[in-house]
């Protein structure tokens, strides 16, 4: 077999050197092959005026085709506006893909799968590191596969490998930019926690039970708050969720996330992918038969997470009206990130039994200028959330529980929870809106 994996390397360029013009190019979710990346941005003149589609789920590199000038080499696809693209995303110069309530299962039909593996074990099979997501799948219905080997993936327990032998071609791994344990989900530069998510953290901690299962979606208001004590002095909690915020690992190394009480997977953390702590960290969850990576069509299937008991969902919006929609993606039509998994976990919390989906915003935005809560939301902005999954919305005034409310008692429990300066302009218009 060692033989056989030697001569499927080639260069980047040469991999590179596979696309043709017309193909569908696809990087797998998570961090996208570098050296093959590179590689083919500097192919950007053989593609001129030929419309190369590549789709990026989770831009995190900068080869270059997000600048002004490269549209008319490469059609950029991607999922989740991140901070690489976010000025292509603004100026239009990029496409966005609107994904289902399961993200994975729609698969893009690609002529040329470009992805990230560990090099083999001795029985034949690589690891795909630090995240799954649902590259077995894209693998397996792709024409031609290539596959950067990066010998710093750690190995993980669950579906996370594939043999060799379903690898097309391979090249080695250039060692530049993050590597796993590199700090946020979403790549952000770590910044200084704002006074207001330790009050907020306090108040979804309010909410959360012994025993309790637990899902943490990406986002500035949801990934800080483990560290702000969010689960201090619970027991037995359990985690079923995309990815492991800063402090979950660290959790489950203490014995406060033991999934004692799960009903699906006991004993053990569901993921599709680690992220977010630190490297020592990302070394104790590897090879640990705790964390389970799985593929994200199981991960994110509602009827999954409703079979847990007690689900409790903590996700990240944008803003939310008086009725009780919610975006977590646009202001307006312009988008600022994605749903991701969000849909699909909101929904299966409101079906399991015990179940609490909990949103989180903080109340203004722009330095306080601005109500994150408004009577109605912008024309054009996507609603995430339709109101009736709306649950218990939380900003650092308390928290707002809007299940079997009317319109009229949502808005007095969303502006109580507003800031002082806008509740009484917000008063004003929702009786506009709903009062005779």
């Amino acid at each position: 077999m060692a033989e056989d994996y030697q001569k499927k390397f080639i260069s980047a360029e040469d991999a590179a050197a596979l696309v043709k013009p017309g193909d569908t190019v696809v990087f797998t979710m998570g961090r996208e092959a570098f050296a093959v990346g590179l590689a083919l941005a500097a192919r950007k003149g053989d593609f001129q005026h030929q419309g190369l589609k590549i789709y990026v789920p989770f831009p995190g590199y900068d080869f270059g085709w997000y600048d002004a000038g490269w549209e008319d080499s490469f059609d950029i696809r991607i999922i989740m506006p991140m901070p690489v693209c976010q000025d292509a995303v603004a100026a239009r110069r990029l496409d966005t893909l609107v994904i289902g309530m399961v993200p994975g299962v729609d698969l893009v039909p690609a002529e040329v799968l470009i992805t990230e593996v560990s090099p083999p074990d001795a029985e034949g099979y690589c690891s795909f590191g630090q995240s799954l997501w649902n590259k077995r799948q894209q693998i397996r219905a792709a024409k031609l596969v290539i596959a950067e080997v990066n010998e710093n993936l750690i190995r993980t327990g669950g579906d996370n490998f594939i043999h060799v032998s379903e690898l097309d071609y391979l090249v080695a791994h250039v060692a530049l930019g993050s590597q796993p344990g590199s700090g946020t989900l979403a790549g952000r530069v770590p910044v200084a926690d704002p006074p207001y998510l330790k009050q907020i953290a306090a108040h979804v901690a309010g909410l959360i039970r012994d025993g309790d299962t637990i899902q943490i979606g990406i986002g500035r208001t949801t990934e800080p708050l483990v560290r702000l004590g969010l689960l201090d002095g619970k027991k037995d909690i359990g985690y079923h969720s995309e990815a492991t915020p800063p402090g979950i690992i660290s959790l489950v190394k203490s014995g406060l996330i033991n999934g004692k009480r799960k009903t699906l997977h006991p004993d053990k953390v569901v993921v599709t992918s680690l992220g977010g702590g630190s490297k020592e960290e990302m070394r104790w969850a590897a090879d640990n038969p705790v964390f389970q990576l799985v593929d994200v069509a199981y991960l994110e299937d509602p009827r999954i997470i409703a079979s847990h008991d007690n689900m409790v969902t903590l996700n990240n919006a944008l803003g939310i009206d008086l009725s009780g929609q919610i975006t977590a993606e646009s202001l307006g039509p312009d988008l600022i990130s994605a749903a991701g998994g969000q849909i699909a976990f909101v929904v299966g919390a409101s079906l399991s039994k015990g179940g609490r989906a909990i949103t989180v915003l903080p109340a203004t935005a722009k330095d306080g200028t601005i109500s994150r809560i408004v009577p109605q939301l912008p024309h054009g902005t996507v609603v995430t959330i339709q109101r009736g999954l709306a649950d218990c919305i939380v900003t650092e005034y308390g928290v707002a529980r809007l299940k079997g409310k009317t319109i009229r008692e949502r808005a007095r429990a969303l502006i109580g929870i507003a800031h002082p300066d806008f509740r009484v302009e917000l008063t004003r218009e929702a009786e506009r809106l709903w009062w005779p």
